[in-house]
């Protein structure tokens, strides 16, 4: 997959859906257990490490965030460590479920887990 960097929440679903990518959550963990994306893995941006990343296989890697702002940061962790992404999801999980997608939410009363859109 060639970088595009700004992918939209349709073209990442599909793509995650066709397990063409690895999606890297790069919020800190309490966001990630509150509420995330089916299947992203969570690599936050205060301890992140480009070299940590599951690069090199088959599937490209997109990052994702709240709104789109430390995934870009983390892109270019990326790019000065020479690890390949193909881009980020442009807007986060907010323009994730802005878009009706699915996302995994824990309720805070019971920490039973939910699938939300």
């Amino acid at each position: 997959m060639t970088p595009a960097y700004d992918l939209a929440p349709a073209d990442v679903h599909d793509r995650l859906t066709a397990r063409q990518i690895v999606l890297i959550d790069v919020r800190e963990p309490a966001e990630y257990a509150a509420e995330r994306i089916h299947g992203a893995l969570n690599f936050p941006l205060s301890t992140f490490d480009a070299d940590a990343l599951p690069a090199g296989g088959p599937r490209a890697i997109v990052l994702q965030c709240g709104s789109g702002k430390r995934s870009a940061m983390a892109m270019d962790l990326c790019r000065k460590a020479g690890v390949e992404v193909a881009g980020h999801l442009d807007g986060g999980i907010g323009a994730w479920r802005s878009a009706d997608l699915p996302v995994v939410r824990i309720d805070p009363a019971t920490g039973a887990v939910r699938d939300a859109r």
